[in-house]
């Protein structure tokens, strides 16, 4: 089974193609974010001015051909509306023409579903940490197998609070690994904590960050909010973590590129005696692999979801996960 996926939940046009579980592309265009962050009719004017090259060019690398495709999927959210309704609009046009399947895919089920791939993990903790989302998940089946949150953010994602951070203070590029970069040697000063069982908030921390940047050096701000976030994460995995007794856990989503939070998430994972896992950089920021993984997990399972629309606040606890 040859699966085409595409991937357009924001500022990343991501496809990939996936044939057998084994991961045959996986090409993107991004929009690059200014100081502005993403405009989304911009990012989608690019996602739709490169569609057909980035398509064209996993096919090339797949070594394969439109034709001999079995199925493709697309990111039906959440996400950015306009970018999301140019990924469904692109595998509606290719599904129907070549009279293949077309398979909706939760951005964040995709995110977790790669990493468990390669991790060959059956029943993870996962902590999931994106631009858009902060969450503590694991698997539960109670005649409806899905992802349950355990805790997340009751405000904004930790992604989309470095990268505010950045644009405040002028990093370029204006995203949490510039953040990371700039964080580097720096020295901590107070910040404000709050977490909350195992949820957590993060609009606090960014308003006294960005308050901190007059009259503090900025790489100490940097390495303060850095570490603030990461241990307030920490915390709140940890109670997770102890409250089900996971054997393995899991680090995904755009935040799970940062070396820091991995280095401090597999201190704590060991002190349990629990196996960390984090996938290769390229399966955590955005891309159409993990589109194209969790469509053929789908179409293997047997779960038929005719409702090709797109939703911008699609829960992963309502994705049922039925392998």
């Amino acid at each position: 089974m040859i699966v085409l996926g595409i991937e357009s939940s924001a500022h990343t046009l991501g496809v990939g193609v996936v044939e057998n579980g084994r991961i045959l592309a996986n090409e993107k265009e991004m929009y690059q974010i200014g100081d502005s962050g993403i405009l989304p009719a911009k990012a989608a004017d690019l996602h739709a001015g490169n569609i057909g090259n980035v398509v064209s060019r996993a096919l090339s690398n797949a070594k394969c051909t439109i034709n001999e495709l079995d199925a493709v999927g697309y990111t039906k959210g959440p996400g950015l509306g306009p970018c999301l309704r140019v990924g469904q609009l692109a595998a509606m046009t290719i599904a129907k023409e070549n009279d293949v399947p077309l398979v909706p895919v939760n951005h964040a089920v995709a995110h977790i579903e790669v990493t468990r791939h390669f991790a060959k993990a059956k029943d993870p903790l996962v902590l999931y940490v994106s631009g858009g989302n902060s969450q503590v998940l694991g698997l539960v089946n109670s005649g409806f197998k899905h992802y349950h949150i355990y805790g997340e953010t009751f405000d904004i994602g930790v992604g989309n609070m470095l990268d505010g951070f950045a644009r405040a203070a002028k990093l370029n590029p204006a995203w949490g690994s510039s953040v990371e970069k700039l964080a580097v040697g720096g020295h901590y000063i107070n910040m404000p904590y709050s977490v909350k069982g195992m949820d957590f908030t993060f609009t606090g921390l960014l308003t006294h960050s960005i308050k901190a940047l007059n009259g503090n050096d900025k790489k100490d701000v940097a390495y303060s909010i850095q570490e603030t976030a990461f241990a307030m994460l920490c915390e709140a995995t940890e109670r997770a973590l102890l409250l089900n007794r996971k054997k393995d856990l899991l680090l995904s989503g755009g935040v799970a590129q940062s070396k820091r939070l991995s280095g401090m998430l597999d201190i704590m994972a060991k002190s349990h005696g629990v196996r960390f896992h984090v996938a290769q950089n390229q399966y955590n920021a955005d891309n159409g692999a993990m589109i194209a993984v969790v469509a053929e997990k789908i179409l293997r399972s047997g779960i038929v979801n005719h409702d090709y629309s797109i939703d911008q606040k699609y829960r992963i606890d309502s994705v049922e996960i039925g392998w």
